[in-house]
């Protein structure tokens, strides 16, 4: 995954409104988890990123860097 992930994820997070522990509640993962991925340590598994995706409402494309906000490919991941 690309920095694309991480920014986007970052920007859902703030748009959510929602405090980070609130969301880790919400997901059942741990605060440590949502910080690594958050700082590109570590990527989210198949699973997890489905579950990032439906939880925020977007696509796992979306999420990836693959489409812009209106389902749109973009080209090469990067917008």
């Amino acid at each position: 995954m690309t920095n694309q992930f991480e920014s986007r994820l970052k920007e859902l997070i703030a748009e959510s409104g929602k405090m980070q522990k609130d969301i880790c509640a919400d997901l059942r993962i741990s605060k440590q988890k949502l910080s690594k991925w958050k700082t590109g340590y570590n990527e989210p598994s198949m699973d997890e990123l489905i579950m990032l995706a439906l939880y925020f409402g977007v696509t796992s494309d979306y999420l990836l860097g693959l489409e812009d906000e209106t389902g749109a490919k973009t080209n090469s991941g990067e917008e």
